[in-house]
């Protein structure tokens, strides 16, 4: 194996949630086993984050985290997280640092999550540095199959101006989806300067449970499960959840999420009765959604990767504000027989345990949707790499 090894960075800009770091993160296990595989060269990577608190999930070989100063979202736009700075100033220096990093690691392959410039284009330079320096360096864009309404995606794209430039840094755009489930090319999510470059992946689904690598099935009754991922925006659901009718013989597993504040972790435990049991966090879970016999979420990507990689029932309860994006996701999935959906405003106690009451005698068949994604993205850097690689050292 050539001793010399393949470099690649992995950015999101993370001001909500997990959802971006933990995609990159899964993605980064399967290229450190694949690529190596593939090209007979060792994976060194760097995962780029916002969040401090991404650093407790488990890296793959030869990966370390960089975290960058937080941003979170304010009424009037970005705004720093923690930071004492002025929103511009903090702009500035999270370019910088990834400026630095790109131009001190020299990655042959950066895969960027939804945001090709960033956070108000704090990547742009950085990326065109990267650029004049290592020509042979590839750039990846990677997309959700859903993004938001057509025409806000659309002004989106707009926004970016010269899509000349666009073509200039991105190499390819890797859609993390099935095009038969919800086809952003058809509907305009796309962006339309790199139409040409998009590759499906399908869903980053199968192999999650082994990219997360987290212990700690708890041994229980049979369950049913409640989850609303992070749990920065989970609070209305989980307080209609915990007050459902659990089914004779089962548990009610709630998890809140990590983001969620302690004091409303201890309302919503507060609220909980007999047969259910609230966690802020808990391994395993990818497991636990497994073996569930039914899973209560919100419509966020991972979340619903999770699930379709497993058998078990799943209805999806989708935030509507300040994006769509979970709600046509949830179209999605209920019209491919996926998923069930509720839409908020039909959220009771009552319509939940009716649909626990169900959900729990039966199983969910989903051969039909492309789910091995992450086998397939990390295919696709290898073959990216291989071809540019080769022809650079020519």
């Amino acid at each position: 194996m050539d001793a010399t090894p393949i470099r690649v960075l992995l950015y999101s800009h993370d001001s909500q949630g997990l959802g971006h770091v933990r995609r990159n993160l899964a993605i980064a296990h399967h290229l450190a086993r694949v690529i190596p595989a593939e090209t007979g060269r060792e994976v060194s990577g760097l995962l780029v984050s916002g969040l401090p608190r991404a650093s407790r999930f488990p890296l793959p070989k030869g990966f370390d985290w960089l975290t960058i100063p937080g941003i979170s979202k304010g009424e009037d736009g970005y705004e720093p997280r923690n930071l004492g700075a002025a929103t511009k100033d903090l702009i500035n220096l999270r370019s910088s640092v990834l400026e630095a990093a790109l131009l001190g690691f020299m990655p042959d392959l950066v895969i960027i999550d939804r945001h090709i410039y960033g956070v108000r284009k704090e990547l742009r330079r950085p990326l065109r540095r990267l650029r004049a320096a290592k020509p042979e360096a590839r750039v990846v864009l990677g997309l959700r199959e859903v993004l938001d309404e057509p025409e806000v995606v659309a002004a989106e794209w707009k926004r970016l101006k010269n899509p000349t430039k666009l073509r200039e840094l991105v190499d390819e755009v890797w859609i993390y989806g099935d095009r038969n489930v919800h086809d952003p090319i058809a509907t305009g999510e796309a962006p339309p300067a790199l139409v040409d470059r998009i590759r499906f992946t399908g869903y980053l689904a199968n192999g999650r449970a082994d990219a997360v690598a987290e212990d700690g099935l708890v041994e229980n009754p049979p369950f049913i499960l409640t989850t609303t991922g992070g749990g920065s925006d989970g609070m209305e659901l989980l307080r209609v959840a915990v007050a459902i009718e659990v089914p004779e013989g089962y548990q009610h597993l709630v998890v809140t999420g990590p983001q969620l504040d302690d004091d409303a972790v201890a309302e919503i435990q507060a609220q909980a009765g007999p047969k259910t049991i609230v966690y802020q966090s808990l391994p395993g879970l990818v497991e636990h959604i497994e073996n569930a016999a039914a899973v209560i979420a919100m419509g966020g990507y991972n979340t619903v990767c999770e699930i379709l990689a497993t058998d078990t029932p799943g209805l999806i309860v989708p935030r509507e504000v300040p994006r769509l994006e979970q709600l046509i996701r949830a179209e999605a999935m209920q019209r491919v027989g996926a998923m069930d959906l509720m839409r908020a405003d039909d959220v009771t106690s009552a319509s939940l345990s009716a649909w626990v009451a169900d959900a729990v005698e039966r199983r969910a068949d989903r051969s039909h949707i492309e789910r091995d994604g992450l086998t397939v993205t990390a295919h696709y850097a290898a073959e990216l790499l291989t071809r540019h690689l080769v022809g650079a050292s020519a």
